[in-house]
């Protein structure tokens, strides 16, 4: 199972770093045509779209290096490997595209208030329009790749030139208009543009930390985690699913089940290891402990008290679920966790009066009340 923490699949790395060639290739070409029309007509959008044509570049570039580092192996230092990194390089090129669309907004706002007359060609028309269909292959073709690898840098390098096509789109309507009204528009829609470049890089940046600081599990892939390790003959119910990333496609996870209290140790062991096999091979996740919590067969009135237990807790408000229950009704002990859902406003104050309750409900029990969280779907 060591693979996946191992840096990572060539293959992945491969794709990767070959999509971000091509991007680099196409857009300094891109860039090179588009200063020269942009200087040669004197038009400030058409520099300006160049410029952002070489930071995409730049962009391409971090995400090589981003990818090359993040498959670095484990190390004493780092014995959960580097892929991390990856998530820093998708900051880097979010915060480039920040830095683009201000520049943008900068630039274009100042055209505003000191216009210069340009002066386009047929050749240079031909030039952008050009420019505007090879951003737009670009740009599908980077992010598609990104997310069949799920490299956040790449999706965000698509996405940046998606957003080039439609700059280089509103600069060629603008130069038309301009031919045919003598009105220049391109400082004003030049601002529009940047606004939504901005807008773009923070979305960008908030993704970026998201994962960095551990952002919940999609729901989709946790219940098929779930629903894989409940299909195991015995197992009643499975909880407390948490799933570390360390890195895109790299999962360390853990998860609590419950089976009944007549099962050995050795039927466990057999159990838990088949879960842990068929979890990492479908889907790509190293279980690295499985809890057990045991199930009453064997007294009728501690299930009977289980179940009753069971119905009050979860009938107040904001409680998500109970699990873990054990009860002695000889040594008077009872004890479960519950989960109290994030979105209720002072979750430490609905535990403390849940627990007042419980005691009071259950007098002479020695109750512990574990207030767990809800990590996945």
């Amino acid at each position: 199972m060591k693979e996946i923490m191992e840096g990572g699949t060539t293959d992945r790395e491969k794709v990767i770093v070959r999509t971000s060639i091509i991007g680099i290739a196409a857009n300094v070409v891109l860039a090179g045509f588009k200063a020269v029309v942009g200087i040669s007509v004197n038009s400030i959008a058409v520099v300006l779209d160049a410029v952002n044509n070489l930071s995409d570049a730049l962009s391409s570039m971090i995400t090589i290096i981003g990818t090359k580092l993040a498959a670095k192996k484990p190390d004493k230092k780092h014995p959960f490997g580097y892929g991390r990194i990856e998530y820093l390089s998708q900051l880097i090129v979010a915060a480039i595209v920040l830095y683009a669309g201000i520049t943008a907004f900068t630039e274009s706002a100042g055209k505003i208030f000191s216009p210069e007359k340009a002066d386009y060609s047929a050749a240079s028309l031909v030039i952008i329009a050009s420019a505007i269909v090879v951003k737009l292959i670009l740009g599908a073709y980077v992010k598609k790749k990104g997310k069949e690898t799920n490299s956040g840098a790449l999706v965000a390098s698509g996405e940046d030139a998606s957003f080039d096509a439609i700059l280089s789109g509103s600069v060629l309507v603008c130069a038309v208009i301009y031919l045919i009204s003598g009105i220049g528009l391109e400082p004003y829609v030049g601002i529009v543009i940047a606004v939504m470049i901005v807008k773009s890089g923070i979305e960008m940046i908030k993704d970026a930390v998201n994962e960095m600081l551990g952002a919940r599990t999609e729901s989709d892939f946790s219940k098929e985690i779930k629903k894989t390790v409940a299909e195991e003959d015995g197992v009643r119910g499975v909880y407390d699913l948490i799933l570390h990333n360390y890195g895109p496609d790299r999962f360390q996870g853990s998860c609590h089940i419950e089976v009944d209290d007549t099962v050995t140790a050795r039927e466990l062991d057999v159990m838990t290891r088949h879960i842990m096999e068929r979890v990492y091979r479908e889907h790509g996740v190293i279980m690295a402990a499985v809890g057990v919590y045991a199930h009453n067969t064997g007294s009728d009135s501690t299930a009977q008290l289980q179940e009753e237990l069971r119905r009050f807790v979860m009938s107040h408000e904001g409680v998500l679920q109970i699990h873990g229950i054990y009860v002695n009704i000889e040594d008077k002990k009872l004890s479960f966790d519950v989960i109290i859902d994030f979105a209720m406003n002072e979750r430490r104050e609905h535990y403390n009066r849940l627990c007042a309750e419980v005691k009071e409900k259950y007098p002479g029990y020695d109750v512990l009340i574990t207030l767990d969280n809800d990590y996945s779907d």
